[in-house]
């Protein structure tokens, strides 16, 4: 049996229907995407898969398998950088700025070592942290030894996912064809290409963060935290209660969390990088204030195992130690500068 003749079976396992198909166990997962990463199957065999996928959606044994397919291709020398958390950021913001890079900030500045990586999805029409992090002054890496300097310098480092893994950045690239997403998106959040021994990620759908927690212990991850963030992002919504789905070596928690403001705020026009620094600096936003808050709590919670309300104190007491000089290198013409208008858009998840 050929090669393509062998990766039609898995088509047909998924695709037969509700009575006579069937989802696929974790080691088929990873033998199909393992298949479709080395390039072994044609193109309208990867694109049929994918969307198949994507009208079934997938369960945690699928999720499972097809990322344990994808760490096998992640750059080599992540995993020897000695990451302490590891944060997926794939869905990019539209109403708001990404206030949860100065939660990064205040662990990076008591000793923490963390990876962020992400992507730019075609027609999502958001502004991603690959944007923003140059107008702030920090450069996104593009390579293993430049990750090691940000780490040394700030603590903290972004890398493109073309760079992490260029096979999981081509399929997620595949929705400028398809007009759909593919559970890529998912792989991304998961990946770990670092290997940290703390994951940290951020949904936007209801359900997926269980989905994450189940996937998770399925895969042996040490520390694991999902939970519905602002957007689908990596960043408390102070407007919402939330569920922090929490997996530790196979072992799972939730910790329910009421919202901070029963109230919405207005979103800005537009979405100005100086605003991020002039926060940083001591201005007062009461919204920023709260996702700060939330999104280092959230982290605490992880990374030290605590309750929610110690979390919360400490982070406050963190952010009040804050060495408030900014870290960045920045321009004044291009710090201020309108990123992004977030109205009258339709924007895409």
């Amino acid at each position: 049996m050929n090669e393509n003749q062998e990766f039609k079976h898995f088509i047909r396992i998924i695709g037969r229907g509700q009575r006579a198909g069937r989802t696929l166990t974790q080691q088929e997962a990873y033998d199909a995407m393992s298949m479709v990463i080395e390039e072994r199957v044609t193109p309208e065999q990867k694109g049929a898969f994918l969307m198949l996928l994507r009208v079934r959606e997938e369960t945690s044994e699928e999720l499972a398998g097809f990322t344990q397919a994808f760490r096998q291709h992640s750059l080599a020398g992540l995993d020897s950088l000695h990451i302490d958390l590891d944060m997926g950021c794939y869905a990019g913001k539209r109403r708001q700025l990404p206030w949860f890079l100065l939660a990064v900030l205040v662990l990076a500045q008591h000793g923490k070592r963390i990876f962020l990586h992400g992507t730019t999805e075609p027609d999502s029409k958001r502004l991603y942290l690959n944007e923003v992090l140059p107008h702030l002054g920090f450069d996104v890496a593009t390579s293993t030894q430049m990750v090691a300097e940000q780490l040394a310098t700030h603590g903290f480092s972004y890398m493109g996912l073309e760079q992490v893994n260029p096979q999981l950045d081509k399929i997620i690239q595949l929705r400028d064809q398809f007009g759909l997403r593919s559970c890529a998106n998912t792989l991304a959040r998961i990946l770990n290409p670092s290997n940290a021994d703390y994951s940290l990620q951020g949904v936007f759908h209801r359900q997926v963060d269980e989905k994450h927690r189940l996937t998770s212990a399925l895969l042996d991850d040490p520390n694991m935290l999902c939970f519905r963030g602002e957007g689908g992002e990596i960043e408390f919504n102070p407007e919402r209660d939330v569920a922090l789905h929490i997996c530790r070596n196979g072992e799972s928690k939730v910790i329910n969390v009421a919202a901070f403001n029963e109230t919405r705020v207005t979103k800005p026009r537009q979405l100005i990088a100086n605003e991020l620094i002039e926060f940083w600096e001591g201005k007062e936003n009461s919204y920023a204030q709260d996702a700060v808050m939330g999104t280092l709590s959230v982290m605490l919670v992880l990374l030290d195992d605590l309750e929610w309300s110690e979390a919360l104190n400490q982070a406050k007491a963190l952010w009040s130690m804050r060495n408030k000089s900014w870290p960045g290198h920045v321009q004044h013409k291009t710090v201020t500068k309108p990123l992004f208008d977030t109205t009258g858009k339709h924007y895409a998840h």
